[in-house]
C-alpha cells in the first residue's frame, strides 16, 4: 500500500482504524442470529465497519455476506435490481455449484440472465427487464432461505425504502419476509437518523422491536493519533499527536475527512521527516483546490432562497434556532416559511443534514470553502 490512509473504501485491518468494541459486539450478535440496525450520520464509517465485520474469521468462510447499498434505489423494482447483482457477484467466485443454485430459484428472471464468454452469469437486467418485482423478490428470498451456508444480508442506507413510491408497503413486505427467513441475518445501516428511528422505534411501524439498535459514535482522538502515528512509523515518517488533533476536531470527528486529510499530509511528508501542525493548513488547501470549481458550480445551481440557508447554516457551522428571530435577523433571511421550505430542499438533496435539531453541512470541505469565500 502507498499510503495507508486509505479514501475510498475498506481494503482490509491493517488500514482500518479502532473500532474494536462495536466489531466484536456485531459479529457477536449477528452470528447469534440477532437483526441489527446501525445508525450514524454519513462519512463516519459505517460502511466500512459491516465490510470490516464480514471480514471477521468467525464469519469469513462460515457464512455467505451480501452488502447491498440502496442510497440510489428510489422503487421496489431497483431494490430488487440491485439485490439480485449483489447476491450474484459475491456467489460468482464460489464456484459454479453455489451460483447455479441462486439462479435456479430465480424463475422469473432465468431468461433474462446473460453468460459471458467464459460461461459465467452476468448481472445485465436493465430496470424494464424486471416484470414482476413481486415476485422475483419473494424468489430472492427463497434462496436465501435454502441456500447451504447461513446468510448474512447488509442493507446500507436502509431508509431509502421509505421512499418507493411503487411499494407503499415495503416495510412490512420486508419484515414478513425477514420473520419468516430463519437462515439469513441481516443488518440494517443509514444515515438519516429520524427515518431510521422511526423505523425501528415507532410502536406503529412493522419493524417496531425486531432488531438491536447501534448507535455509532466518532473514533475517540486518541484512538486515531495511535493509528495515524503507526501508519507514519511503519513508513519511517513521523507526525505530532497535535497535528491529529488538529485534523480531527477541525472536521468535527468526520472519519471520511480526517482520512483525507492524512493521506494528503503523509503523500507530502518525506521519509525520515516529521508531519507538523503548520501542514495542516497547506493539506486543506491542497483538497479545496481540487473542489472549487465543483463547489462553485454546484453553490450557483442551488435556488436563491435556499442558497441563502445554506449559506448561513455553513457561517454558523453548527447551526441551532434557524427560525428564531436571532437567527433570521443575523444573516438577514426572510420569513420562518420561507426558511422551512429551504431546509425541506436542501435535506432532499443531501446538502445538510440535521441532529437533533442542530443542522449542518453535509460536506465538511464545502463548509469551509464557504466561510472562506464569504469571510467568515
Amino acid at each position: 500500500m502507498k499510503n495507508p490512509f486509505v479514501t475510498k473504501g475498506y481494503v482490509g485491518p491493517e488500514y482500518f482504524c479502532d473500532r474494536v468494541s462495536e466489531t466484536q459486539k456485531i459479529v457477536e450478535l449477528t452470528t447469534n442470529g440477532n437483526n441489527m440496525a446501525l445508525i450514524s450520520p454519513r462519512r463516519v464509517g459505517k460502511t466500512d465497519l459491516i465490510r470490516h465485520c464480514l471480514h471477521q474469521p468467525e464469519i469469513q468462510g462460515h457464512y455467505y455476506t451480501f452488502h447491498i447499498d440502496i442510497y440510489a434505489t428510489t422503487s421496489l423494482r431497483d431494490f430488487v435490481n440491485v439485490f439480485g447483482r449483489a447476491i450474484l457477484d459475491e456467489l460468482k467466485p464460489q464456484g459454479k455449484a453455489v451460483w447455479e443454485s441462486f439462479l435456479g430459484v430465480l424463475r422469473s428472471l432465468r431468461s433474462e440472465i446473460t453468460y459471458d464468454i467464459n460461461n459465467f452469469p452476468t448481472w445485465s437486467l436493465g430496470l424494464g427487464d424486471i416484470e414482476c418485482p413481486a415476485t422475483t423478490l419473494d424468489e430472492i428470498f427463497e434462496y436465501l432461505n435454502k441456500a447451504d451456508k447461513p446468510c448474512l444480508v447488509a442493507i446500507d442506507e436502509f431508509q431509502q425504502i421509505t421512499n418507493y413510491s411503487d411499494a407503499p408497503n415495503m416495510e412490512a413486505t420486508l419484515r414478513t419476509y425477514i420473520q419468516k427467513c430463519t437462515n439469513a441475518t441481516f443488518i440494517f445501516s443509514g444515515s438519516k437518523r429520524h427515518l431510521m428511528g422511526e423505523i425501528f422505534t415507532s410502536p406503529s411501524r412493522p419493524f417496531y422491536q425486531s432488531v438491536l439498535i447501534m448507535n455509532l459514535p466518532p473514533i475517540p482522538v486518541d484512538k486515531y493519533i495511535e493509528f495515524a502515528q503507526y501508519q507514519f512509523r511503519k513508513y519511517g515518517k513521523h507526525i505530532d499527536s497535535n497535528v491529529v488533533e488538529d485534523v480531527y476536531h477541525r472536521f468535527d470527528s468526520v472519519t471520511s475527512c480526517i482520512q483525507r486529510v492524512l493521506n494528503v499530509l503523509f503523500l507530502k511528508t518525506q521519509s525520515g521527516q516529521t508531519c507538523t501542525v503548520d501542514m495542516v493548513d497547506e493539506a486543506v488547501e491542497y483538497i479545496q483546490d481540487m473542489f472549487t470549481e465543483t463547489y462553485s458550480d454546484l453553490l450557483d445551481r442551488i435556488p436563491e432562497k435556499q442558497r441563502e440557508v445554506f449559506v448561513a447554516i455553513a457561517r454558523e457551522g453548527k447551526a441551532e434556532g434557524i427560525t428564531s428571530k436571532a437567527f433570521i435577523k443575523r444573516h438577514h433571511l426572510q420569513t420562518v416559511s420561507v426558511i422551512t421550505a429551504a431546509v425541506r430542499g436542501l435535506l432532499e438533496k443531501d446538502l445538510i443534514t440535521v441532529d437533533k435539531g442542530v443542522y449542518t453541512v453535509y460536506d465538511p470541505f464545502f463548509a469551509l470553502w464557504l466561510r472562506q469565500r464569504f469571510n467568515v
